[in-house]
């Protein structure tokens, strides 16, 4: 399994439904790739409630049942960064910058949160904060937006996300991050990358590379798993299980995703 942008320490952070997925999964390995805890946000103000606790608890959990655990630090959780090289493993998480998984097919990923090929992030710095505030923005009218939605009987829909790929300026920054990662997957001799960063789940060919983006929990719910025959798949745990944007209370989910990573 492969998670990213969670942002565990933000009001928008769907904590209830990531716990809900985690607790509803069995893996062998999983891949926090990037912008787990937003430590970005929480310098600012401090939120953290008992779904976010709830999440750190069953990634524990996992890791004590044998499931090989490995973070991978991103922008958002960059203060993680100093402690690679160390060795450093928490709770049964190993801390990594990237690493090499490979699938019971044989296909060789690099895997990797990606903001290193994000220009804004280095080398515009304050304009990157700058668009974090504004990106908090956008969903704050998203969660308006919604409400409005409900009331009127129609489903969630994310306005940020749909205006994300609308908006011909935001597509062009996406493709140019794909290019740019599965580039560098094929300099080093992969088979492909996996990726967080841009909130934007993707699983497709670019230029003979496999390109595989998780997505996020903050304006989807998705995860990619990998199958026992080494199939990948992108999950969207919300809509395949019905849950509202708007249900505050998480599941005792049932189901049990069975994949191996």
């Amino acid at each position: 399994m492969f998670i990213s942008d969670t942002h565990l320490g933000t009001r928008h952070c769907r904590a209830d439904f990531l716990a809900d997925f985690l607790r509803s999964v069995r893996c062998e390995r999983l891949y926090l790739v990037g912008d787990i805890i937003d430590g970005w946000q929480l310098r600012r103000s401090w939120y953290w409630d008992r779904g976010h606790d709830e999440v750190v608890q069953q990634i524990v959990r996992l890791a004590r049942n044998g499931t090989r655990v490995t973070y991978i630090p991103g922008n958002h959780d960059e203060m993680l960064r100093g402690w690679l090289g160390l060795g450093v493993e928490v709770a049964g998480v190993r801390l990594a910058r990237e690493a090499t998984h490979i699938t019971a097919a044989g296909q060789r990923l690099l895997v990797m949160h990606g903001d290193e090929f994000d220009c804004v992030v280095c080398h515009a710095r304050a304009l990157a904060y700058l668009g974090d505030r504004a990106y908090d923005f956008a969903l704050n009218l998203n969660l308006w937006f919604n409400a409005l939605r409900r009331r009127l009987g129609y489903p969630y829909w994310s306005l940020s996300a749909w205006a994300k790929r609308r908006v011909k300026r935001a597509v062009m920054a996406i493709n140019r991050f794909e290019v740019a990662l599965a580039a560098e997957a094929e300099r080093r001799g992969y088979d492909g990358v996996v990726c967080g960063h841009i909130h934007y789940a993707e699983m497709r060919d670019v230029n003979g590379m496999l390109y595989c983006n998780v997505g996020d929990w903050v304006e989807s719910c998705t995860v990619l798993a990998e199958h026992h025959d080494g199939r990948l798949e992108l999950i969207d745990w919300a809509a395949e299980n019905g849950l509202s944007f708007f249900t505050r209370r998480a599941r005792s989910g049932k189901a049990e995703a069975s994949a191996i990573a």
